[in-house]
């Protein structure tokens, strides 16, 4: 078999504000990271409002006067019966009824509140739906404060889709980018045979002239998180045994075997997930080169953050490993979870529910999470299942959402075409009829 000639692609890394880098940990409150949030969110949403509501006042929660119609502006806080606290988990031991987890914490008493720096007041009306919204996002709402103290709420204003680079004159050929997460080496789920089927594919290994040929076109790999799993009954908080450490360092052993075969062939983005041994918090921290010697060597091999944004022949990518959306799914309630990847560009926002319930680094003077630039494919790793579709801006941005599933469950990673972004799911299945 002759040598493919694989399409070159330029790329550009733009992880710098998910870094943390020389930012230091003083004791810092996380209400910090608020302040920030709400002051960039608010100077974005007061340029909104004069085309929004042109004659309307804008105030704040503490100058609100009964009856008299504004705007306030300000993060909405939602009030959850079921939400998790950390006391029931002292008391639970004491209790007589048991605790069940549910998967989700929505319930129809759920109410909000918006809260600014002078004060805080409770929402009421049918506009906005506390099933739709989480604790953290910022939005001017317009309406009048009642007898009762409540402001009701006649209308609502999200950020709305950030500005957006413009897409590239299209090229007449097609370049490919291959998503996939959830390998989970060292799982009972995973099976090496399956992920082995993919590597070959796409280092041009597999299959006749037409599909080599199409492997020629794949331009860069992006791991979105999950590419271990570590065995789970050793880690007890006591000091390992030498048996013990090599049984723990055996799945990434075996990983850097897996992508040592792609990155001698072409360019791999490798980001952590939730069981990844990366730190747990939010933006999650490149995986350090030394658990990869055999492919880090390759300077086709870049190991990422989690959130991961960057540029391909001018096409901008933001992608997760799936924290961010499967958090959101537990406290508020969507169709599908392309509907929560909307919902986040909409407000502009990758992680609305960080610090609340998501961990997050505590920053004091920004909020990396914040959206400033509108991504043209935006995708998120370690669904159930593969899922896409385009949503479009009021300013023409159009974005190609992408739910990037589990590999080790469902045997499918996603080939995106760089050309128009249509993309189209790649299956590997290992079962031999018989």
């Amino acid at each position: 078999m002759g040598r493919i000639e694989r399409l070159q692609s330029s790329y550009q890394s733009l992880d710098e504000s998910f870094e943390i880098g020389k930012e230091m940990y003083r004791g810092q409150q996380y209400s910090q990271i608020y302040f920030a949030r709400l002051h960039l969110m608010r100077t974005l949403l007061y340029s909104l409002v004069p085309l929004w509501k042109p004659n309307s006042p804008v105030c704040t929660v503490l100058g609100l006067e009964e009856g008299k119609e504004c705007v306030i502006v300000g993060t909405l806080f939602k009030h959850m019966k079921l939400k998790p606290c950390i006391l029931d988990e002292y008391s639970k031991e004491r209790s007589v009824v048991p605790l069940v987890k549910p998967h989700n914490f929505v319930n129809q008493d759920d109410y909000l509140d918006l809260e600014d720096e002078s004060g805080r007041v409770k929402l009421g009306g049918n506009i906005i739906v506390p099933s739709v919204y989480v604790t953290g996002i910022v939005v001017a709402i317009y309406g009048k404060e009642t007898g009762a103290g409540d402001f009701l709420v006649h209308e609502v204003l999200e950020a709305g889709l950030p500005p957006q680079i413009e897409f590239p004159i299209k090229s007449r050929e097609d370049r490919y980018v291959v998503l996939v997460s959830g390998i989970s080496v060292g799982s009972s789920r995973s099976n090496p045979l399956q992920f082995q089927l993919l590597v070959d594919h796409i280092t041009g290994h597999l299959g006749d002239e037409k599909e080599q040929s199409i492997a020629s076109q794949i331009v860069r790999v992006v791991i979105a998180g999950n590419s271990v799993e570590m065995p789970r009954g050793l880690l007890n908080g006591q000091n390992l045994a030498s048996k013990d450490l090599s049984r723990m360092a055996e799945p990434v052993k075996e990983l850097d075997i897996l992508l040592n075969q792609i990155a001698a062939a072409l360019p791999l983005d490798i980001m952590p997930g939730p069981c990844d041994p990366a730190n747990f918090a939010l933006p999650q921290q490149a995986l350090h080169r030394c658990l990869f010697p055999g492919s880090s060597v390759y300077n086709t091999f870049r190991s990422c953050t989690n959130p991961h944004c960057f540029e391909l022949d001018g096409i901008r990518f933001l992608g997760t490993s799936g924290q961010n959306v499967d958090d959101l799914d537990k406290y508020s309630e969507a169709k599908d979870k392309l509907d929560f990847m909307e919902r986040t560009l909409r407000w502009r926002h990758l992680a609305p529910t960080a610090p609340n319930t998501l961990g997050c680094y505590p920053y004091t003077d920004r909020d990396p999470f914040f959206i400033e630039s509108c991504p043209h494919v935006y995708f998120v790793g370690n669904q159930d299942k593969y899922d896409t579709r385009v949503i479009k801006g009021s300013e023409g941005q159009s974005v190609r959402l992408v739910c990037v599933p589990k590999f080790s469950e469902t045997g499918v990673a996603v080939m995106l075409n760089l050309r128009d972004l249509e993309c189209h799911a790649l299956s590997f299945g290992t079962q031999f009829s018989p």
